[in-house]
């Protein structure tokens, strides 16, 4: 079913594609390929808005597809084949983030096939836009399987040499309490990426042992008495390139461990932001207030700022390749 959600200040309509399979149902917006809503027994497990106008002021990139290169690129810099580029800095006028003010999360996606339980969407990324080479084609299908589960598949194609990372980036919350420190998570990584004060990797690949970025066993978010505090929003290293099939990433229960989400995913990394910082001025789905750690995100990518880091996995499309990616969340 799709449906106008409303309009964009310069008249341009953004429509609600609504899906539903077994015990799933989503709402997906053409603006931004955002997950609206996402709903498993009738219960909301995403953050999200009920109007329009408060994605565009008030969003923290609920729900989107995030690119054409998600997470940080260190001063928003890059050399590609002997040629500078320089990016749109919209973190902080300093890095890149997401593709930049004006990135795929904030553009209009458009409907190319629907049915009752799957839509496949497509943007246009023009030669030059956020300071990018080349001409982008990404197509993006939500699928909501028979399993219990919502498939995300991301395709890309250029005419030029230029960065592809996309990642769907839902904050999740799988039982609606005010945080998700009650959740338990465990995430498939033996080592992840140190940051430094502006969240940029530092380079180095580090072990999880014995630290607090460790969650191979699965632990509760919240910090025990006498633990230092963290603040995630790091790189977790499930391998040194794409997988061709999905491999398990990771899993979150919820509080009372009646809800199960996993992460399956072909990508290498796994960036978790705990929302430590999330302050949403206006009310969310079911009126809920949104404050630090009311949800958290779990983004299957590339690994960010590769393009300036060898050591780091490929994030180069060129004019023969097709980028591919799949993430499955399943619940139980």
């Amino acid at each position: 079913m799709i449906n106008e959600f409303g309009f964009l200040p310069d008249g341009t309509a953004v429509q609600e594609i609504t899906l539903k399979k077994g015990v799933l149902e989503a709402s997906i917006l053409t603006l931004g390929a955002v997950i609206r809503d996402l709903k498993v027994d009738g219960q909301t497990v995403v953050l999200g808005f009920d109007d329009l106008q408060s994605y565009l002021d008030h969003s923290p990139y609920f729900g989107v597809i995030a690119g054409r290169c998600a997470n940080r690129i260190a001063g928003g810099k890059m050399s590609i084949d002997g040629n500078e580029y320089q990016l749109d800095c919209n973190d902080g006028g300093r890095n890149h983030l997401h593709g930049g003010s004006d990135g795929f999360s904030n553009r209009i996606w458009q409907i190319e096939q629907s049915d009752k339980a799957s839509v496949l969407l497509k943007l246009v990324s023009e030669d030059g836009e956020m300071g990018y080479p080349g001409r982008v084609e990404a197509l993006v299908r939500y699928t909501l399987t028979g399993s219990g589960a919502l498939r995300v598949k991301i395709t890309a194609t250029t005419d030029k040499t230029t960065p592809v990372n996309l990642t769907q980036h839902a904050y999740f919350n799988l039982d609606g309490s005010e945080t998700i420190l009650g959740h338990t998570l465990e995430i498939a990584a033996e080592s992840y990426l140190p940051v430094d004060e502006h969240l940029i990797p530092t380079g180095e690949v580090r072990n999880v042992a014995w630290t607090a970025f460790d969650f191979q066993d699965g632990r509760k978010l919240k910090r025990k008495s006498g633990e230092e505090d963290v603040f995630y929003d790091h790189n977790f290293c499930l391998a040194d390139a794409p997988r061709d099939q999905v491999a398990f990433a990771a899993a979150l229960e919820d509080s009372a461990g009646d809800r199960r989400m996993e992460v399956w995913t072909t990508e290498p990394g796994l960036q978790l932001y705990d929302a430590g910082k999330l302050t949403v001025a206006v009310p969310g789905l079911d009126g809920k207030h949104y404050g630090p750690h009311a949800g958290l995100c779990l983004e299957a990518q590339r690994w960010p700022d590769s393009v300036n880091r060898s050591n780091f996995t490929n994030v180069l499309l060129r004019p023969t390749e097709t980028y591919s990616h799949v993430t499955e969340f399943r619940f139980s």
